[in-house]
C-alpha cells in the first residue's frame, strides 16, 4: 500500500490503497490511539460510501464505537473531535487532489494531527504485520449530527458584511455544505452544489486554471473580493477586486488586522518556512513576534500550540487559530478576511491597496525542478549563496531558508513527489532574475 504520507493516508482508491486496506487502518486505529470510540466524518467523493463502510467495519470489529457525523468539512471533524472531547477522529477526504483520489486525515486528542512520525508510521506497521481477531462484543455506529452546534460557533465570527459585493466559488466541495448557512444569500456563488466529481474545476485553487471561474465572476460582478474553497474546505484563498491572486501567505498578514489591530492581541504568530519576509515585517508593526516553522498541519497545528500563538499561516492556504483549536479553517479564516475588507471598504481601501501595503517584494513563486538528488542539489544551493553573502538568517528544518541583505531563498524537498521546490523573493526583480538563473544553473548540473 502506498497511501501513507507525511501528513496523511492518501492516493488514488484501489490503486494506493483499496477497501481492505481501510478496514484493517479501522481496526487497528483505537488500538494507536487508545480508545474505544472513533468520530467519523467525510467528503462527497464517490468512493467515500464505501470507503466509511469498511472503516466503520474495522472500528466496530475491533470493540470501538464509531460516532458518524457524516458528510462533513473537514474543519468540522477538527472542532468536533477537541469540543466533544474524543481521542481520535478520521475524515475521509482527498481534500483538493482529483476525483479518483481518496484518503484519511486522522486525529488524536485535542484535534492534535497524526503524522506519519506521530503514529501513521507505527499504524503502517501494525496493518502490515498485526492479526485481526474480531471482538466478542462488537462496536455500535452512533449517528452524531453536530452541524447545528457547529454552525453556531462559526456564526458568532460573522459581522455585518453588507457593504460589500462577495464572489465565491465552493468549488463543488465541502464548503457547499454550510455556506448559505451562515453567509445566506449575499455572495454571488458558483460551484456550490456538492459534487465528488467536480465538474467545473478540480478542488485546487492553488492552480491558476482553477480560478479562472472566480476571476471571470468578480470582473462581471465588479466584487470587492473572490474566494475559493478546495475540496474539504481546510483551504481558501482569495483574488482581490481586480480579479488578481493573491498569494496565500499575505493573508497572514492581514489577519493581523483583526487579532492585533481590532482585538488588540500581543504574542506569536506562526508562518511556514515558505512565507514572504514581508510577513513578518508586518506582523512585527503590531508588536507581535513571528515564527517560522515547517510546512503542513502534522508540524503547523502542533507549533502554533507549543508557541500559544495567536494564529498563523501557510502559502498553501491554510489558516491555524487558537481558538479553533489550534488547527485550520476554510470558513473561519473567510469569515474573518471578509470583516477585514469590510472595514477597509468604510475607510475607502480597496483590497488590492491593502495587500500591496503589506508587500512591495519581487517573488518568484513556487519552481518545481524534477529531479532525485534532492539533498546534493540543495546543498550546492546553499553553498553557492552563502560562499558569495553571509546570510543574515539561517533556517535548516524542511529543507534550507537563507535570508540576505536584499533577498532570501527556501528550497526544500516535495515530502510526495520527486520535486524539489524552490522560491525566492527580493527588493528588485533584476536581482531576482538573476538569482532564480543561478539556481536553475546548479540545478542543471544534477540532471
Amino acid at each position: 500500500m502506498n497511501a501513507f504520507k507525511a501528513y496523511d493516508i492518501r492516493g488514488i482508491y484501489n490503486t494506493d490503497f483499496n477497501k481492505n486496506d481501510v478496514y484493517r487502518i479501522g481496526y487497528f486505529l483505537p488500538s494507536l490511539l487508545k480508545t474505544n470510540k472513533v468520530l467519523v466524518g467525510r467528503d462527497v467523493r464517490e468512493s467515500s460510501p464505501e470507503i466509511y463502510e469498511f472503516l466503520c467495519k474495522g472500528i466496530t470489529d475491533s470493540g470501538a464505537d464509531v460516532y458518524n457525523i457524516g458528510l462533513s468539512t473537514t474543519p468540522m471533524v477538527y472542532w468536533a473531535t477537541a469540543k466533544y472531547e474524543f481521542d481520535a477522529s478520521v475524515m475521509i477526504t482527498a481534500s483538493h487532489n482529483p476525483r479518483e483520489y481518496n484518503g484519511l486525515k486522522v486525529s488524536r486528542t485535542n484535534a492534535l494531527p497524526v503524522g506519519l512520525d506521530s503514529g501513521l508510521g507505527e499504524l503502517k506497521k501494525m496493518i502490515e504485520i498485526s492479526n485481526i481477531i474480531v471482538a466478542t462484543e462488537k462496536g455500535s455506529i452512533i449517528e452524531y449530527d453536530i452541524k447545528e452546534k457547529y454552525l453556531d460557533f462559526q456564526r458568532q465570527y460573522l459581522a455585518d458584511i453588507s457593504n460589500l459585493n462577495i464572489a465565491m466559488d465552493c468549488s463543488n466541495g465541502m464548503a457547499g455544505l454550510l455556506i448559505k448557512d451562515i453567509f445566506g444569500n449575499q455572495p454571488v456563488y458558483i460551484f456550490d452544489e456538492l459534487d465528488g466529481n467536480f465538474p467545473n474545476h478540480e478542488a485546487n485553487p492553488l492552480e491558476a486554471k482553477n480560478i479562472v471561474d472566480l476571476q471571470k465572476l468578480v470582473t462581471e460582478n465588479k466584487s470587492d473580493i473572490g474566494i475559493i474553497f478546495d475540496g474539504d474546505a481546510d483551504r481558501v484563498m482569495f483574488v482581490d477586486e481586480n480579479s488578481k491572486f493573491i498569494s496565500p501567505d499575505l493573508i497572514i498578514a492581514l489577519l493581523a488586522h483583526y487579532f492585533l489591530e481590532e482585538k488588540g492581541l500581543k504574542g506569536n504568530v506562526l508562518q511556514d518556512i515558505r512565507t514572504s519576509k514581508a510577513v513578518g515585517d508586518y506582523i512585527r508593526r503590531f508588536g507581535s513576534e513571528m515564527h517560522t516553522w515547517k510546512v503542513g498541519r502534522a508540524y503547523a497545528s502542533l507549533k502554533l500550540r507549543e508557541i500559544d500563538g495567536i494564529f498563523g499561516g501557510e502559502l498553501a492556504g491554510h489558516y491555524y487559530f487558537r481558538d479553533f483549536y489550534y488547527s485550520d479553517s476554510g470558513i473561519l479564516a473567510c469569515l474573518l478576511v471578509l470583516e477585514i475588507v469590510s472595514n477597509l471598504k468604510v475607510k475607502g481601501i480597496k483590497l488590492s491597496e491593502a495587500i500591496a501595503n503589506i508587500s512591495k517584494l519581487a517573488n518568484s513563486g513556487e519552481i518545481n525542478f524534477k529531479l532525485e538528488q534532492k539533498q546534493e542539489a540543495m546543498d550546492a544551493i546553499c553553498k553557492h549563496f552563502s560562499s558569495q553573502e553571509k546570510p543574515i538568517a539561517y533556517f535548516d528544518f524542511d529543507g534550507y531558508r537563507l535570508e540576505f541583505k536584499e533577498w532570501w531563498f527556501n528550497v526544500r524537498p516535495s515530502n510526495t513527489e520527486p520535486y524539489l521546490r524552490f522560491l525566492a523573493e527580493a527588493s528588485d526583480a533584476s536581482v531576482l532574475e538573476t538569482k532564480i538563473a543561478e539556481v536553475r544553473h546548479i540545478i542543471s548540473t544534477f540532471k
